[in-house]
């Protein structure tokens, strides 16, 4: 009965290591959360960017954050975990900066399509309050 139990018990113990181990290596090939999160950041930030009009406004920013995240996304594949959330995290700001270009062009057109009707504005008062001859 003892030799029954210790073999048992060896075996209970075989495997609970057995078990560890696949475990510790599911766990090793598993991606970082932490990269994971830092790159659904950057594509999102980079789709604001795109949808803000950084295409035409920020050509290049946009482009150096599209390459960073695609290298990001290699990485994070490859297991380069530092590597992939570092380029993610620069995607991101790249993205930001490619959406404020947009933003502030944008603005600065609006601001300079308001002067204009203001001026116009001006004008036609000017001609309505003149007196006619």
């Amino acid at each position: 009965m003892n030799f029954l139990l210790v073999n048992l018990l060896v075996n209970l113990r075989h495997r609970a290591a057995a078990l560890t181990c696949v475990a510790a290596c599911l766990s090793a090939c598993a991606s970082s959360p932490v990269a994971d999160e830092t790159i659904a950041v950057a594509k999102a930030s980079v789709t604001r960017a795109e949808q803000s009009g950084a295409p035409q406004a920020a050509p290049v920013e946009l482009a150096a954050a599209r390459d960073k995240l695609a290298r990001a996304e290699k990485a994070n594949a490859d297991r380069n975990l530092p590597s992939a959330t570092r380029l993610a995290e620069q995607a991101n700001i790249d993205a930001q900066v490619a959406e404020a270009s947009a933003q502030q062009q944008l603005s600065h057109k609006a601001a300079m399509e308001f002067d204009a009707s203001m001026q116009a504005l001006r004008q036609e008062s000017m001609r309505s309050s003149q007196p006619t001859q």
